[in-house]
């Protein structure tokens, strides 16, 4: 049996599954269009490969990624590309962002599929191959799949996160239900790629009939997986508590899981790396739930792109809705808008009203109770790092492991004063973030601007060097016009004589200095280069024997002409 450990902190808030959980996963109806971001996982966007009245399969390429992370976007069905422009996309900012616009043709027309025998490829292969499906982690961070089968180190213990601790989420709790051969069919792909033996599957004592599934997929497939209950207590889903929970390994500030030998996925990022490998199936759909001020909370699989107003709409919102929220009440962002689209990162939807989620108080001083710090999970002072943030005293909120926070909202949930702390963390981390990029900008100015005046003063010295050598060699040749005129002449010689002797002297300083220079072009020569040279110097010599000739036929010699 497992032995399991505990990590600081944590709370106990009212977890609203039962809700969404009394009802099978069904298909959402096709959308009357589908609105597709190119930036729907950590890193950089992906970049379209489609263009404005193109024809697309479902499956298809429509945006590669562009950079060591990034991830590919994929049509989610047939149909035609209207649009290609910035839109509302679901973030805190409600800034817009690049979409492509599908107007589906309803016939959900696949293109090529190509399974692969995953026993026959390599950890490269199989990374390579998820990321042109754009895998990406499913449970909210959005991270590409293939980087964290990237791994410098020799990873020793595969966790799977199937807590799903946050309130409300059903998502991965009715997945495991239902598709749990899937899921470790997936987990064994994934423990191929990272050259791993120890598995563990993780999931939260509140799931009994998810346990009871994995436990079964997991016998049948006769893998040594180990399926272990974890206590319920919010945020033990993290994957870096997950893994304490588990292994009693502690991920250090500022590392990865990799880095203490331990790779963490969610059950549906395993799913759907097993659709991508034995399907041949790029992620164009997910898992999600529609809960909170609804008629009929459930869980759909959905098509990547399609707007939530079309899913609350298939559970009906109740009229006094007033706001939705994407993700779970403790982590997740309000939406700007219900006609937002789906993203791989959407696990869950509620419909919020002030029945539901009634206003929260004006915030009051803090007492310094402390329950903060008795609560959060990352062992942090919430109250000094609020203090930081209020006063903007930034570098400080840093020495204090401001980015170490994970942003779970356990000390706002326990705060007697009311305080949105998460909301003055996040508000810092921007600012540190922005600050950080604003002097990079200026660091690589200054440089290019060092740069540039370096390259006008080499370029100066560069001419400076060209105009002396010029100088010298102007001087070099004038002294050798007066070297030719000061030559000594025999007063009692001839005329002509004298001048021929000048000339005579002159060549042979010419042919002298000639002998002496190397040529600089002449290295490494092609025997190519080695037969023109050749040949352009026999030309050259038969031309100087003919001249000799027509010299000596058409002069006769000087000493004759005076007889």
């Amino acid at each position: 049996m497992t032995r399991l450990h505990s990590f600081h902190g944590g709370i106990h808030p009212l977890t609203h599954k039962k809700e969404s959980t009394q009802s099978p996963i069904i298909s959402a109806p096709l959308p009357a269009q589908l609105i597709v971001p190119f930036r729907q996982h950590a890193g950089d966007a992906a970049k379209p490969v489609v263009q404005v009245g193109e024809r697309v399969l479902k499956g298809q390429l429509i945006g590669e990624p562009v950079g060591m992370i990034s991830s590919s976007i994929h049509a989610p069905t047939s149909g035609t590309i209207t649009a290609i422009e910035l839109q509302q996309i679901a973030h805190p900012s409600a800034l817009p962002d690049l979409c492509a616009t599908l107007v589906p043709d309803g016939l959900d027309e696949w293109g090529v599929r190509q399974p692969l025998n995953y026993r026959q490829l390599s950890s490269d292969e199989l990374q390579k191959h998820l990321r042109r499906c754009g895998i990406v982690g499913l449970g909210g961070a959005a991270f590409p799949s293939d980087m964290k089968l990237s791994h410098p180190v020799v990873v020793d213990t595969l966790v799977i996160n199937g807590a799903e601790c946050e309130p409300y989420i059903t998502c991965d709790d009715m997945l495991m239900r239902e598709r749990a051969e899937g899921i470790v069919r997936g987990i064994e792909i994934l423990r191929h790629a990272l050259g791993t033996d120890s598995v563990l599957i993780g999931i939260e004592d509140n799931k009994p009939q998810a346990i009871a599934a994995m436990q079964r997929a997991v016998d049948d497939s006769s893998h040594p997986f180990k399926v272990v209950t974890v206590p319920t207590l919010y945020p033990g889903g993290s994957a870096k508590h997950l893994i304490k929970v588990l292994t009693g390994v502690e991920v250090p500030s500022g590392k990865l899981p990799t880095d203490v030998g331990v790779q963490c996925f969610n059950v549906a990022t395993a799913y759907a790396a097993h659709r991508a490998v034995e399907h041949g199936e790029p992620l164009v759909s997910r898992v999600v739930t529609v809960t909170g001020n609804v008629e009929q909370p459930r869980n759909y699989e959905a098509l990547i792109g399609t707007p939530f107003s079309d899913l609350v709409a298939l559970s009906v919102a109740k009229p006094d809705t007033n706001r939705y929220i994407m993700g779970g009440p403790m982590m997740g962002v309000e939406l700007p808008a219900v006609n937002v689209p789906l993203v791989k990162a959407s696990n869950c939807v509620i419909a919020a009203s002030d029945a539901l989620f009634p206003p929260p108080p004006a915030p009051m001083p803090c007492i310094r109770c402390t329950r903060c710090a008795q609560v959060c999970p990352v062992e942090l002072q919430p109250q000094d790092l609020f203090w930081f943030a209020q006063s903007h005293n930034f570098g400080k909120a840093q020495e204090f492991d401001l980015f170490d926070c994970i942003e779970c909202g356990a000390c706002a949930y326990v705060c007697p004063s009311s305080i949105p702390l998460v909301q003055y963390y996040r508000y810092a981390k921007s600012e540190i973030r922005a600050r950080d990029l604003e002097k990079r900008a200026a660091d690589l100015a200054r440089e290019r601007h060092e740069f540039r005046q370096f390259r006008i003063e080499r370029e100066k010295q560069e001419k400076a060097e060209r105009l002396a050598q010029k100088e010298r060699a102007a001087a070099e040749a004038k002294a050798a016009a007066a070297t030719v005129i000061a030559t000594p002449v025999d007063p009692t010689a001839d005329a002509d004589d004298t001048q021929q002797m000048r000339i005579d002297a002159a060549l042979a300083r010419a042919k002298e200095q000639a002998a002496a220079a190397t040529p600089k072009n002449t290295e490494a020569l092609t025997p190519e280069q080695r037969a023109e040279i050749e040949a352009i110097e026999a030309r050259r010599a038969h031309i100087h024997e003919l001249a000799a000739d027509a010299g000596a036929d058409d002069e006769p010699p000087k000493h004759s002409q005076g007889n």
